[in-house]
């Protein structure tokens, strides 16, 4: 199984960026996908999640900013991100959780200039 984010890169402050994480996972609508996010010596934390049913939750400090969102038809994860602040820099990582398991992409950089 291999989750391969993209579409991270430099944006000023009050920009957008729209995140993919494509999954080879021959179930991929099934699996719970998630963003994360990990700045520099900080720990790892969660930014978003959508169920296989396209429930969504995100972290207080990214509602109305950020929306995530699936084609399960494309096997692929979004995030789009709005409004960036230098505080969203970090390097976000997917990740896919089914029947107790669960796989990691290989993060994308974003970051924020002001």
């Amino acid at each position: 199984v291999q989750l391969q984010a993209s579409g991270g890169g430099l944006v000023q402050v009050g920009g957008s960026l729209r995140l993919s994480c494509a999954a080879s996972i021959s179930i991929f609508s099934l699996y719970g996908m998630s963003w994360y996010r990990q700045a520099p010596g900080k720990q790892r934390e969660m930014v978003a999640t959508i169920t296989s049913g396209g429930s969504t939750n995100y972290v207080d400090f990214v509602k109305g900013r950020f929306t995530i969102s699936r084609d399960n038809a494309k096997n692929t994860v979004y995030l789009q991100m709005n409004s960036l602040k230098p505080e969203d820099t970090a390097v976000y990582y997917c990740n896919a959780r089914y029947g107790g398991v669960e796989y990691w992409g290989q993060g994308t950089q974003v970051t924020v200039s002001s």
